[in-house]
This record gives C-alpha cells, sequence and structure tokens, in this order.
C-alpha cells in the first residue's frame, strides 16, 4: 500500500498523481530508498513519497507544474549514504545530499530543469543557489512540513499520554537550541 503522511487515500488509485510516478515507483533505485531510515521515525522513501504527493496537491492547487513536483518530490532525496555517518568537512549535508540526489537521478531519468532545479535546491536556503521556479518554493516548504508531520507522528505514536507526548516534545526542543 501506498499512503502519505497524515492521508488515508491509497495513492495508487489517485490515478493523476500515480500515473506521474509510476515508472519512477518501479525503478529499483527509488525502491532501495526504503533501506534507509530517515527523520528518525520513517525511511527516506516513505519521506519522499511524502514530499511527492503533497508537493503535487500544492503546484496542482497553485496552477504549477504538479507533474514535475510529484517526480521532483519523489527523487530529491535519491542519495544512498547513511546521512549521520556522513561526513564531509568541506559543506554540509543539508547542501551536499541535493547535489548527490540530483546526480543520481540525473543518471537514471530524463530530468527537466524544472526537476533539476527543485531536486537541487530542496534544501534552500541551506544551498547557495536560490530557486528559479516557484514550484522550487513549494517543494522547500513541502520538505519541511512533511519532516515536522514525521517527527510529530513518531513522537505520538510513542507518547504513553498527552503529558509525557508534551514532554518528549519540549525535551526535544531544548535538546535541538542547545546544539546550535
Amino acid at each position: 500500500m501506498l499512503k502519505a503522511i497524515l492521508s488515508k487515500k491509497e495513492l495508487s488509485e489517485q490515478s493523476e498523481f500515480f500515473g506521474y510516478v509510476r515508472d519512477l515507483l518501479q525503478d529499483e533505485a527509488v525502491s532501495r530508498l526504503k533501506d534507509f531510515r530517515h527523520h528518525i521515525g520513517t525511511t527516506r522513501f516513505q519521506h519522499s513519497l511524502n514530499v511527492s504527493y503533497y508537493n503535487f496537491l500544492l503546484c496542482k492547487k497553485l496552477k504549477l507544474d504538479a507533474r514535475a513536483a510529484a517526480r521532483a518530490g519523489l527523487l530529491h532525496d535519491l542519495f544512498f549514504y547513511d546521512r549521520r555517518k556522513h561526513i564531509n568537512v568541506e559543506s554540509s549535508h543539508a547542501a551536499e545530499h541535493s547535489k548527490e540526489a540530483l546526480k543520481n537521478a540525473s543518471e537514471r531519468f530524463d530530468l527537466s530543469e524544472l526537476e533539476q532545479d527543485m531536486i537541487v535546491n530542496h534544501m534552500w536556503p541551506a544551498t547557495k543557489a536560490r530557486p528559479k521556479f516557484k514550484e522550487t518554493y513549494a517543494i522547500t516548504l513541502v520538505d519541511k512540513f512533511c519532516a515536522t508531520a514525521e517527527f510529530s507522528k513518531m513522537v505520538y505514536n510513542y507518547a504513553i499520554s498527552k503529558t509525557q507526548m508534551v514532554a518528549c516534545l519540549a525535551a526535544v526542543i531544548c535538546l535541538r537550541l542547545t546544539l546550535k
């Protein structure tokens, strides 16, 4: 079953969306993303599917290129290293992984200039280049929304009570603030 976080819809039954990404979902490299944890409580594949679906919906609503939005969303994190163990002293993971994802996606698929821009700049402003297209700004917002939803769902699932959930979120926020 293919479902996006916060949605009860079976994505393979959403004909317009599924038609745009069917070939990508059948690709072995995209399937390999299921083997990588991402944002603590999900896989890189599920996160990419979430971004793909919500980016499609947002761009469709805004009358932007929903096809490119769905495809770039599924490919925006197409890298195959453990980000917790990957260290590059010259650049941050936030800036580096989008270049790696674009390289990997370009080797497997024909990408439009729009799709390339969405993949390589989805971490803006952590990336130096500004997005060239409205759809790229959309994917930056959708990516952050999905990461927040994934983390929140994980906290909710592990919390025994509302009090424990609030305490857990407060602890995470405090920890995050001290690490900056």
